[in-house]
């Protein structure tokens, strides 16, 4: 990493995701009373005063060793402090120092990383004793804090500068210095002094950074989000393993495909409501939805051996509701006997189910044997340019002309509905403003007619899209009333 980058460690329950909310300026983390509901590591842009940094939510340190959750759980958390500048070892200063914060310290000290010693929940006085007990631990003198409350800040930002003064961005990650000479050079022209407009744009697209699209990962539980973001990644980055439910938080990972920047979100498994009783899981399907809706491109990822269940019908059309660009995966491939009839009757399924997904593509992946997902993302970057297609409007109403004579517009209490004009009103999804004589009138049989022939025409398979319907302004009309004619 090339920002200083400080990570919150601590044992359950201490305050980790309520500080990182904080100092993030959002409620990027799922905050409870239950201990645990961290599991993966999360990070964030961080903010305190002029200091800007990088932080990384970890969860809760447990005594554990072997192959279980919470042993899983603590290997994610070593690894951020491996990463980060500079530990705050968050402590319950209500709770007091518990053993499990004392074993965890004596492990602290033997790390390379810098370490500052935190006391939450010091707002009043009920954490004064814990204050003091801190001491003990032998770290380095505790800084009182309340994350909840926003207390103790100033002194939070004395220990974050004193260690961000003598930081030194690792080799190599300085800025090339011959980074916009291109740029420089075209704008500075010729011995002429005359701009050279083709090696300008030139330039321009080169040094212009790409733009960042985000791709979502939703599904039910257990379906293999996780271990397909790992697989991408290449590296063991979010937390996996047989148990159903392990991810709880959406968390967003930077990535670099072909030249092209990426986040790619992992979110929790999404179940059926009246399945959902624990506050917990209420939570993290909030979170999940909240990234469909900030999200460019969402990939639903089924188990092929129980594809397009009613669940995944559900998260399918909250995702076109939201106007996302959609593609349908089918994870766990490899096996899968019978592929061709498999996927014959998945097509089928959406073809009868989710006829508002018609031409969304439809993948098969293998995310632990890392099959086929060159081909899966390639295709997410092709539907997210689609998303932004832009339509001229001569184009748009060249082809009105063509599909309303072809098929007029009903009547409408016995006279026929004109539509006068179209334009498109914004992309991300293809949205247009649709003008006629009386838009209310117009059938949603219509509408679709509409939409499945512009779909067609300009090529938008499986892409969103929107008609918003507005009555056309008569000129002879005028305060509500009806101009009179001159004699």
């Amino acid at each position: 990493m090339t920002e200083f980058t400080v990570a919150i460690i601590g044992r359950p329950n201490v305050g980790k995701s309520t500080l990182f909310n904080r100092l993030v300026g959002k409620r990027l983390a799922i905050v409870d009373d239950a201990p645990g509901v961290t599991r993966d590591r999360r990070e964030g842009d961080a903010r305190l005063a002029d200091l800007r940094f990088r932080v990384i939510d970890t969860a809760g340190l447990e005594d554990a060793t072997d192959d279980s959750l919470e042993a899983r759980m603590r290997r994610q958390t070593e690894l951020a402090l491996e990463e980060a500048d500079l530990a705050l070892f968050l402590i319950d200063a209500r709770a007091g120092v518990t053993p499990l914060d004392e074993h965890f310290a004596d492990l602290l000290r033997k790390s390379r990383t810098e370490v500052a010693l935190i006391a939450n929940k010091c707002e009043g006085r009920a954490g004064q004793p814990g204050l003091l007990e801190a001491y003990k631990l032998g770290l380095s003198d505790p800084v009182a804090v309340s994350a909840e409350h926003g207390e103790g800040l100033s002194d939070l930002y004395d220990v974050l500068a004193n260690a961000m003064e003598f930081w030194e961005p690792p080799a190599g990650s300085e800025p090339d210095p011959e980074e916009g000479a291109a740029l420089e050079a075209a704008l500075a022209g010729g011995e002429d002094g005359e701009t050279d407009i083709a090696a300008l744009e030139e330039a321009f697209a080169k040094e212009r950074a790409p733009k960042k699209v985000k791709l979502t990962i939703v599904g039910r539980p257990n379906v293999g989000k996780s271990t397909l973001i790992n697989r991408l990644v290449d590296d063991e980055r979010l937390l996996t393993g047989p148990e159903a439910g392990i991810t709880r938080d959406s968390i967003a990972l930077d990535w670099t495909w072909r030249g092209r920047e990426m986040s790619l979100v992992d979110t929790a498994g999404l179940r059926r409501k009246a399945r959902v009783s624990e506050k917990v899981e209420k939570l993290s399907a909030f979170d999940t939805q909240r990234a469909i809706q900030y999200s460019h491109v969402v990939i639903l990822l089924l188990d092929a051996a129980d594809m397009l269940e009613k669940q995944d019908l559900t998260i399918a059309r909250q995702v076109l509701e939201e106007g996302r660009a959609l593609i349908i995966a089918a994870n766990k491939w490899d096996a899968v006997e019978d592929r061709q009839d498999a996927l014959q009757k998945l097509r089928d399924r959406i073809l009868r189910s989710l006829p508002q997904a018609k031409g969304v593509p439809v993948m098969t992946v293998s995310a632990l044997k890392g099959q086929r997902l060159d081909r899966l993302i390639d295709t997410a970057l092709e539907v997210y340019d689609l998303w932004n297609s832009r339509i001229p409007t001569s184009a748009l109403n060249s082809w009105l002309a063509d599909v309303t004579g072809a098929h007029p517009p009903p009547l409408a209490r016995g006279r026929r509905i004109k539509i006068r004009y179209m334009t498109q009103a914004k992309t991300r999804p293809p949205t247009f403003v649709l003008f006629a004589s009386t838009p209310e009138e117009l059938p949603d049989s219509y509408s679709r007619y509409l939409t499945n022939s512009l779909r067609e025409t300009f090529s938008l398979p499986g892409i969103p899209l929107r008609i918003l319907l507005r009555k056309g302004k008569n000129p002879y009309v005028q305060d509500g009333r009806q101009r009179g004619r001159r004699r």
